[in-house]
Order: structure tokens, then C-alpha cells, then sequence
């Protein structure tokens, strides 16, 4: 049998499942860290319950997802995982789902790896959702459970130092409200507001202009131009406030 004739008849069992997202619906990618707790706690022993230093290496992921062949207009990191919401057109690979999920799966675990030194694994799973106000809705339900998170962390490790087992820790915690865990942060002088809000709130990547000087060639006068760079902020809004940033963001993206 040909070569050609061999193609023809196995690439079907490739591509006999290929999705394609359909068009002017966003997409959303988010990547979560496999195995992140013995990587983080016990082979490379970060600071508990945050560490800046893993903070700043998964920032640096982020960055790297953006600039690897997607046009991503947003980004989101939180603990270990990751969102990425595409530009509403955004077409590479003719938007196979496949496609995604296993290259930027690919991409992020390489780039992680590569700063700790040592294996680190994602997965991907994407969201298709057809309206801004979805879009909303998505960041603002990570956000939610950023600060859900941070708010056991910060309880659970406080336990743990007390010298409580990882099971006594996990126990003392079941069944308290939002307002108990916070009077028993405060008993051990703890405020829980007073945390940076990167913790709570996530940390939050997207494409700004600024301005840079330059030298035209030909004439050798100084000339102003524009360029792009992944601005981070480190101190999100919340709620309403955060719907409204994401639907100015959205909205001057979503002609392009």
C-alpha cells in the first residue's frame, strides 16, 4: 500500500473525534496543576499557606502561554491553576479543541518545569461560552474560589503550625462559617482584610500599549512610537468592580 493510501486511511482514527469550537463563541482555557501539593509542600517545601517566589513562577507561565502563538487578551492565576481567555476570533489550529488543550497542557508544564527544576505537570480543559456577561461570570467564580481558598489555607496551616495533624486540622475546620474561620485567624492576631490581596483576589495578566521612544532610520530624528507589553496586576478588583473591568476588557477585544 501507498504511503498516501495509508494516510488517507489512518488519519481518520486521529481526527474521528476532533471538535472545533464554533465561531463568536469565547473560549476560556484553564490549566490546573497535577499533583501540586506533594511538588509544592514537600518536594521543594514553599513557604505555607503562599509563597511569592511560586507566585512569580507561575506569573511567569502565564506570560509565556501569551506569547507562545495564541492571541490570549486575559490571563488569571490562582494557587495552581491557570485561565486564559482568548480573543473572541482567535483561530489557530481552526480552533480544534484537541489542538488546545494538549499544547498549552504542553506549554505551561514545560515552562514550569523549567523554573523549578524539576517535572511539573498541567492538564487543560476549555470553556466555550457565547456572551460576555458568561465571560464575567467565568473569572468571577475563580475569583470567588481564590478567596474561598485563601481563607482555608490561611486557617488549615495556622492549625498545622499548633502542631494539629493534617487529618485533626482538616476536621477542626468542618462546619464553620466564613465569620468563624475569620475570628480564628483574628485570635492569633490575623486579619484576614489586611492579607495582600494577590492571595485572595488572584493575580490578574492582559495586554496594554505605552508608549517608547525610538530613532527613525532614514531621517535620524527621535520619533514616539506604540508597543504592546503583559502588564500584571497584582491587586484586582472585586465583585461588581471586577465584572465591569473584565466587560471594558471584553468589549474593546471583542471586534478584533
Amino acid at each position: 500500500m501507498k504511503f498516501d493510501d495509508f494516510d488517507t486511511k489512518m488519519r481518520i482514527f486521529e481526527t474521528a473525534n476532533d471538535y472545533c469550537v464554533l465561531p463568536s463563541l469565547y473560549m476560556i482555557a484553564r490549566l490546573d496543576g497535577r499533583h501540586f501539593t506533594r511538588l509544592t509542600k514537600e518536594l521543594h517545601q514553599f513557604d505555607v499557606p503562599f509563597d511569592s517566589q511560586f507566585r512569580d513562577y507561575m506569573i511567569e507561565t502565564v506570560k509565556h502561554l501569551m506569547n507562545c502563538g495564541f492571541r490570549i487578551s486575559y490571563a488569571y492565576t490562582q494557587s495552581d491553576e491557570i485561565s486564559l481567555l482568548f480573543y473572541l476570533h482567535e483561530d489557530t489550529f481552526n480552533r480544534k479543541l484537541r489542538k488546545y488543550n494538549s499544547v498549552l497542557a504542553a506549554e505551561a508544564s514545560a515552562k514550569l518545569s523549567l523554573l523549578l527544576r524539576d517535572i511539573a505537570c498541567f492538564d487543560c480543559r476549555i470553556s466555550q461560552l457565547p456572551t460576555t456577561n458568561l465571560v464575567c461570570d467565568y473569572f468571577r467564580w475563580r475569583q470567588e474560589d481564590a478567596h474561598r481558598n485563601a481563607l482555608n489555607s490561611h486557617c488549615y496551616w495556622l492549625l498545622r503550625k499548633e502542631g494539629q495533624s493534617p487529618r485533626a486540622a482538616t476536621a477542626a475546620l468542618l462546619g464553620l462559617s466564613v465569620a468563624d474561620k475569620n475570628e480564628l485567624l483574628f485570635k492569633q492576631g490575623i486579619n484576614f482584610n489586611e492579607l495582600a490581596n494577590w492571595q485572595k483576589r488572584g493575580v490578574g495578566l492582559y495586554w496594554e500599549n505605552y508608549e517608547k521612544q525610538a530613532m527613525n532610520p532614514k531621517l535620524g530624528t527621535p520619533v514616539t512610537t506604540t508597543r504592546k507589553r503583559i502588564k500584571c496586576e497584582l491587586d484586582l478588583p472585586m465583585k461588581d468592580e471586577y465584572s465591569q473591568f473584565l466587560l471594558d476588557l471584553t468589549s474593546s477585544l471583542s471586534e478584533k
